[in-house]
């Protein structure tokens, strides 16, 4: 039975109980870990009546024949169990599947690098569980995502996480207002070592459990492996910029723009780098060192926009805004222009590295103090590199 004697003294440092609570539901997205299931212990301490809800959307054992929903789901139990909360389990396989991995895997097979975790939030937490959850009559669908809903200049913005080695904005970038504003996110305002420490007190059975990686849902994996059970490696060459073949590659679709590790490719020299990837021919482009000017190009060409708040395009106008081409990059400073053609041009103060069509890019301003997420959109293109300019790359380029 869950008590609040062992930890009351630690989350009131950081919470304060609201008596107003009582009367509202909040519905918790538990997927076994301890991000989730501190997000239940704080919203039952603040009083809410909460229930814990988790979401199975992959059926299928991984390659040590674990089935990593059963193990999450006794997480779920175990946590909630001691929270003294309700909780059950819903299905979303199919619409996962459809929604998400089929995208995956076209985008793969087209030479793409997707991120299924943008896909997963737009098509399945925050629309199809989200819908199930307010059918269940939750007044809130919360999650243990590291950002923060607050109210600014009277509109809920997508604000970043406290944590910001943690900061999850990056992969919300399509949620709408409308959605945001029944939405909690609990551990938002705080550090990861905290979240721990809570999870600690309370003797969550969570509070050692790792930080989830891989896939969406689907769980960590061997990648190359995985994928080529669902399209088929095709070797082929890896060729420099002058054409000369310097190696060979499993397959164009496993590799991505920038990458450095796993290309198998040595000799004298600097590290190579996957420059192009010339899918028609089944070639992947390499240069050799991190700063070869192949590599940079200082603007980029976005589409399928998607932003939080009605009020973006205004705020993208009104002077520079933050820009992240890649999750966990520091925030660039670009100049932001909505063109003729719905498309957004964006002009870098600093040259940016290996700029990749069909990953997203996500725009951030700092409005009374706080850095909110705008939106963003799938990248089209990136402008000529510097190679092809004939210009020198300057000292300074984004990280």
């Amino acid at each position: 039975m869950y008590s609040l004697c062992m930890n009351e003294t630690l989350l009131s440092k950081h919470f304060t109980p609201d008596p107003a609570n009582a009367q509202k539901t909040v519905v918790v997205g538990m997927s076994g870990g301890v991000d989730s299931s501190v997000s239940a212990l704080i919203l039952k301490f603040l009083g809410y009546k909460v229930i814990g809800l988790f979401m199975k959307n992959w059926e299928e054992n991984d390659e040590h024949g674990v089935c990593q929903a059963s193990k999450e789901y006794a997480d779920v139990a175990s946590v909630c169990e001691k929270l003294d909360i309700p909780y059950y389990s819903v299905e979303f396989v199919e619409e996962y599947r459809k929604a998400v991995f089929d995208f995956f895997l076209k985008e793969y097979a087209e030479g793409h690098t997707p991120n299924p975790d943008i896909l997963c939030n737009r098509e399945i937490k925050f629309k199809v569980f989200f819908d199930y959850a307010r059918k269940l009559g939750a007044d809130f669908l919360a999650t243990g995502h590291y950002c923060q809903n607050k109210m600014i200049n009277g509109r809920h913005r997508l604000v970043k996480g406290a944590d910001a080695n943690k900061d999850q904005t990056y992969f919300l970038y399509t949620m709408k207002e409308e959605v945001l504003k029944h939405v909690l996110f609990p551990i938002g305002g705080l550090e990861k070592s905290v979240v721990r420490e809570l999870a600690r007190d309370a003797g969550l059975s969570t509070q050692d459990k790792k930080d989830s990686t891989g896939i969406c849902f689907i769980g960590e994996r061997n990648f190359k492996p995985f994928l080529a059970r669902y399209l088929a490696p095709k070797k082929g060459p890896f060729v420099s910029l002058e054409g000369e073949v310097v190696g060979e590659h499993e397959g164009a679709q496993f590799y991505t723009l920038g990458q450095r590790k796993g290309l198998g490719l040595g000799g004298q020299g600097e590290p190579w780098f996957v420059v192009a990837k010339k899918m028609e021919r089944n070639e992947v482009v390499v240069v050799r060192g991190e700063r070869h000017p192949a590599l940079f190009c200082d603007e980029l060409w976005a589409n399928e926009l998607s932003f939080v708040n009605s009020d973006w395009e205004s705020l993208i106008s009104d002077g520079p805004v933050g820009v992240k081409n890649r999750y966990r990059q520091a925030d660039q400073v670009a100049s932001a222009a909505l063109l003729d053609d719905n498309r957004l041009h964006l002009q870098f103060v600093h040259p940016q590295r290996s700029i990749t069509p069909r990953q997203s890019v996500v725009l951030y301003k700092e409005i009374e103090g706080e850095m909110v997420c705008l939106g963003g959109g799938m990248i089209v293109s990136g402008g000529d590199s510097y190679q092809e300019q004939k210009r020198e790359l300057p000292e300074v380029v984004g990280t």
